[in-house]
C-alpha cells in the first residue's frame, strides 16, 4: 500500500532545538528532543519538557504525543496526561508534561528523546441532543462486558 507522506511545517525557536526524527522507515510517531537544560524530576512529580519546536499541523488533523516505550518503562518518565493534544491551530513551543512514575529523581538531559508525535486526522463533530439512541447489541454494557463469561 503506497501512502504519501504529509509534509508538517515546523520552526525551531531555539539553538537548542532538534529536528523530529523517526526511528525506523515505519515507525508512526517522530521522536521529540528536550530543548531545555537538565531537568530533573522528582518522584510523583511532574516537569514541562520544552522541544524548542512549534508545527503548522494541517487542518482536520490533531498532533498526539505518547510516551516513548523505553524511557517509561526504564526511568518510570511519561506524558502526565497519558496522551497529549496539539491541536492544527495552536502554533506555541510544543511542550511534553512528564511524570515520574518511579520511587527514583529521574534527570532528562538537553537533547534526550522525551515523547514521540503522531499527526492524525479527527471528525469534527456536531453534538446534537436526542431523546433515544439506536440499539446495538452490546446496549450498555460497558467496562469488560465484551470480555469472557
Amino acid at each position: 500500500m503506497f501512502c504519501k507522506k504529509l509534509k508538517i511545517k515546523f520552526k525551531k525557536l531555539n539553538e537548542n532545538a532538534i529536528t523530529p526524527t523517526f526511528g525506523s522507515e515505519y515507525a508512526a510517531g517522530a521522536d521529540l528532543y528536550s530543548a531545555e537544560e537538565e531537568i530533573v524530576i522528582n518522584p510523583n512529580e511532574t516537569a514541562f519538557i520544552g522541544t524548542g519546536i512549534a508545527c503548522a499541523i494541517p487542518k482536520y488533523a490533531v498532533g498526539l504525543i505518547f510516551a516513548r516505550s523505553g524511557l517509561a518503562c526504564k526511568k518510570g518518565l511519561a506524558p502526565a496526561n497519558k496522551v497529549g493534544v496539539i491541536d492544527s491551530d495552536y502554533r506555541g513551543e510544543i511542550k511534553v508534561a512528564l511524570h515520574n512514575h518511579g520511587k527514583e529523581p529521574q534527570t532528562v538531559l538537553k537533547g534526550e528523546r522525551v515523547a514521540q508525535m503522531v499527526i492524525t486526522n479527527y471528525y469534527p463533530c456536531l453534538y446534537i441532543e436526542c431523546d433515544s439512541l439506536d440499539e446495538t447489541k452490546r446496549g450498555e454494557g460497558g467496562f469488560g462486558s465484551t470480555g469472557r463469561k
